[in-house]
This record gives C-alpha cells, sequence and structure tokens, in this order.
C-alpha cells in the first residue's frame, strides 16, 4: 500500500537542526501503516535531513560546530551568493534519511531524532515524507 508524499513547511529563523521527530511520527501514525518505510527528504542545497541525538542539545550545538570548523568560509570560495560553506555542510549531512516502520511507529533508538539541518538560514523550507507500507 503506497501511500502520497506530505509536504511539510518550516521556518528556520537561523542556522540550525531544527527537531521534526513529532512531525513524522505523527504522520506516521495517520498513515496506520504497520509495517514499512518513512523517507522523509529535503529539496534544498543549503539544508539536510539527518537522524542524531535529540535528548542532549549539546550534541546538535557539537554537531554545528564540527561542521563549521570541519567548511569554514574561504575567500577562494568562487559561488558567487557567498555560501559555499552551506552546500559542503548540506551535502555532507545528505538529503534525506530513512526510517523503518514497525508497529505504526517510526523504529528510532532510544536517543534518536529526525532532524531538518539549516546551513544557510534564515528561510522559509519545505521537506517532504513519504510513507509506503509492506
Amino acid at each position: 500500500m503506497a501511500k502520497m508524499v506530505l509536504d511539510f513547511s518550516i521556518y528556520t529563523d537561523r542556522e540550525g537542526c531544527y527537531d521534526i521527530t513529532s512531525a513524522v511520527r505523527e504522520e506516521i501514525r495517520k498513515s496506520a501503516v504497520s509495517s514499512g518505510l518513512c523517507v522523509v527528504y529535503c529539496p534544498h542545497t543549503t539544508a539536510g535531513i539527518t537522524i542524531n541525538e535529540n535528548a542532549d542539545q549539546d550534541v546538535v550545538r557539537d554537531l554545528l560546530f564540527g561542521l563549521d570548523k570541519a567548511f569554514p568560509y574561504r575567500l577562494e570560495f568562487r559561488h558567487s551568493e557567498g555560501n559555499s560553506p552551506a552546500h559542503l555542510k548540506a551535502g555532507c549531512i545528505g538529503s534525506s534519511v530513512t526510517v523503518i516502520i514497525e508497529n505504526c511507529a517510526p523504529l528510532l533508538g532510544t536517543w534518536q531524532g529526525v532532524y531538518f539541518c539549516e546551513f544557510d538560514g534564515p528561510r522559509h523550507r519545505t521537506y517532504h515524507v513519504k510513507i509506503v507500507g509492506d
């Protein structure tokens, strides 16, 4: 049983990781899919989707700090918009995650959450969720 693609809007007031776990969890519940897959996809080149710890906000802070250290702004960048670090960070994080669904719920670890990662905010963004049952 295939489900349609669900579209979500999110306003990002700054660079950061925004916890979207509850929205994903709610759509899985509403879908009534007992077993299957859920894909969360970001259609932007300076933002991404990841799964990481959601129990300690310092993990998100450390993730952003590490990405800033790995991808600092450099004068040698040629992209005219000046946001090459945001593109590099988004490429590193990736544009989607796939979560297994069991018992009408995402099969996430105890400390895991799904995050929309903004690297070029503030922005009005979208992300998509597709739920497919077995």
